[in-house]
């Protein structure tokens, strides 16, 4: 393979013309250009320059291997390119993995938003739930987790996983627009106490809603329990009940249902996204969290304490 270097100052004689102005170009001696054009010839078997009088004229052979030349000069610059690209975060592929509630709200914005400004870093995207989105973050399946908790604090067994809070996503209550508290100033949860509830069917949503009732007072009366967010509002809608709602779903607006958040502290969960343990300094997931953040400080106001990014987890 011929030196990179002897083919840059070949480049400059052929651009020059002589051996002394292309020696002033590259700060060199004549005699160092001459040495570089006659090992380069050496290198590649073949004749590079020839006499022409009292100077020296490139030959055909020299003539193609610049044509190449150009070519390969050509190719490491896009190569520097696009590792500088790389490293800044520009480029690169990066999987993500969501639960349902926030891929229309959180995830597909921001993946939209990464295609804008930076059209080259290409990300993916599958909708799973926990625990199985965290055996594929640590099979290698995906590169960034998106899952929620009820507390900032780091939890699992081991360090794995590095966990990112985006925001804190606080739960408002559904009512019928007919209902006498729909419009109540400084609603409190406890208001709420003899109401029939509609709750999300299992997981942390319902437990949620349960916890928070209980901690208010009252062991709340369930009537209902759907999973799908758009239906709770049709029964509440209906008129079968009230629900928690948490500000993330954003489920259709309906103009028969209010949703009004409390005047005290609501219940509420974190948002937060995992990556492998180490794997946030890689510039491009590091570009996919930023893009995460912005888009979660957007739909809800975040009260995060200082040290919630630096907490770790193997959820």
């Amino acid at each position: 393979m011929p030196d990179l270097r002897k083919l840059r100052v070949l480049q400059e004689l052929s651009q020059q013309g002589t051996i002394g102005a292309a020696a002033q170009a590259l700060h060199l001696t004549p005699q160092a250009v001459s040495q570089q054009i006659s090992a380069l010839g050496k290198e590649l078997g073949v004749q590079l320059t020839e006499p022409a009088g009292r100077r020296l004229r490139l030959t055909s052979a020299a003539r193609i291997v610049l044509r190449h030349a150009d070519t390969v000069f050509q190719q490491m610059e896009q190569m520097q390119a696009e590792l500088a690209a790389h490293q800044s975060g520009e480029c690169g592929e990066v999987a993500l993995a969501g639960f349902s509630t926030t891929l229309s709200a959180l995830i597909l914005p921001a993946v939209a938003r990464l295609k804008k400004d930076r059209p080259l870093l290409r990300t993916t995207l599958a909708e799973a739930d926990p625990p199985e989105s965290f055996a594929m973050l640590h099979r290698g399946e995906t590169d960034v987790v998106i899952s929620a908790d009820t507390a900032h604090s780091p939890g699992g067994d081991g360090p794995r996983f590095h966990r990112v809070i985006l925001c804190e996503d606080p739960f408002d209550v559904a009512l019928p627009v007919s209902h006498g508290l729909a419009a109540e100033d400084g609603l409190r949860l406890a208001d709420l106490a003899d109401e029939t509830w509609i709750f999300a069917t299992t997981g942390m949503c319902h437990d949620i809603g349960v916890a928070a009732c209980t901690a208010a007072g009252f062991t709340p009366q369930a009537s209902h329990a759907i999973g799908d967010w758009d239906a709770t509002l049709s029964a509440v809608e209906l008129g079968l009940g009230v629900a928690l709602v948490p500000r993330l779903a954003r489920p259709a607006p309906r103009p028969e249902v209010a949703i009004r958040s409390f005047a005290d502290t609501p219940p509420s969960r974190y948002v937060f996204a995992a990556v492998r343990e180490g794997s946030q300094a890689s510039p491009e997931i590091a570009a996919v969290l930023d893009a995460l953040r912005e888009v979660a400080t957007e739909l809800v106001a975040p009260r995060l304490p200082e040290q919630d990014t630096d907490a770790r987890s193997a959820a």
